[in-house]
């Protein structure tokens, strides 16, 4: 591609490279300059423009910006992603559904190694999105590459992305109460995350907090039709044979994994019985800030694995804010204790 200043009498069929103010309207860049174009910058007393102009074997900006997108998502329905029409070398990538976004990051990074002019952003994998939510964008920053270039990444990013439906269908939700704790509050957090996801709360349970009361819960859940169960504990969980994890070993099921490098989000803890998955909420979960909770209930609801490895990787990226009233040493508990009480949450979540 040549680019450069020219003679008004040179551009004739050229892309404009800078947008240019005139008193009937302004003549966008990436445009093809036509006759009157240049005639209306003349008569304006210019004498010369900056142009881009392609050459044999080069591909223009949207046409590059096509092509790579299509490789990306070969089969949009299936991969459930729609593709933008191309505008100013630019193709974005958005979800037709909710799920968790799915890339293969050593294929795009071969793609943005081709030419610093094709470029693809993504969100990062494992990111839950809902139906509508842009999920990466193709940008060609020049106004033309060379096809060779432009194959070359479609070839090097070839099927790399795809948002992975959600297959669960419903929630149970087991809530444990103590004296004077926080009751149902966070239930409609919970229940708003499962909307997101397009999955319904069937039922909410409240039980006292007791290993054998909650036991009995999770026994009770297994008869009905339910695709996953959450567990929000009244007392923070902080041992793996705390109440919770217990009750579902005495209920037939076992522990994954308690605890996650994530913050907040800590107290999670993640476990199955027959063939359900269940999470035990930290007490973050009951504001519906973000926290460690969200990023393991989307690949469940997802059907995705997540092993004990899964999560501990996720602490590479896992601290999701500052917690200012989480001082070390623990100093002002009591300030931190009021502040995470407004917040929704519990000690050490």
């Amino acid at each position: 591609m040549k680019f450069g200043a020219v003679p008004l009498a040179q551009a004739l069929g050229a892309i404009l490279a800078h947008s240019v103010d005139l008193p009937n309207g302004r003549l966008r860049k990436g445009q093809a300059l036509e006759a009157d174009n240049l005639a209306a910058m003349a008569a304006q007393g210019m004498e010369q423009v900056t142009v881009a102009r392609l050459e044999e074997g080069d591909l223009h900006e949207n046409a590059a910006a096509r092509l790579i997108a299509e490789a990306l998502v070969p089969d949009p329905e299936a991969a459930g992603v729609r593709l933008s029409t191309a505008f100013t070398g630019r193709v974005n990538l958005v979800a037709i559904r909710p799920g968790v976004v799915q890339l293969d990051a050593t294929r795009i990074r071969a793609l943005n190694a081709v030419d610093p002019m094709i470029t693809l952003a993504t969100l990062p994998d494992f990111h839950q999105v809902g139906s509508g939510q842009m999920v990466g964008t193709v940008k060609i920053i020049s106004y033309a590459v060379p096809q060779t270039h432009a194959e070359a990444a479609a070839e090097a990013a070839r099927a790399a992305m795809r948002v992975e439906a959600v297959k669960l269908r419903n929630a149970t939700l087991i809530i444990t109460e103590i004296p004077g704790g926080p009751g149902e509050k966070g239930r409609a957090a919970i229940e708003a995350r499962l909307a997101a996801l397009g999955m319904e709360l069937v039922q909410c349970q409240l039980v006292p907090h007791r290993t054998e009361a909650l036991c009995e819960a999770i026994k009770s859940v297994m008869a009905q039709d339910t695709d996953l169960v959450l567990i929000l504990t009244g007392s923070a969980t902080s041992d793996a044979f705390d109440v919770a994890p217990e009750a579902l070993r005495q209920a037939g099921g076992r522990i994954e994994r308690f605890g996650m490098p994530v913050d907040p989000g800590n107290l999670l803890f993640l476990g199955e019985i027959g063939m359900r998955k269940v999470i035990g909420l930290p007490g973050c979960a009951r504001s519906p800030a973000l926290n460690g909770a969200d990023w393991v209930l989307s690949r469940v609801a997802a059907g995705l694995e997540v092993s004990s490895d899964d999560i501990a990787a996720m602490g590479v990226g896992g601290l999701l804010k500052e917690i200012p009233t989480r001082p070390m040493p623990r100093a002002g508990r009591k300030r931190a204790a009021s502040t995470a009480e407004a917040l929704g949450e519990t000690s050490e979540d």
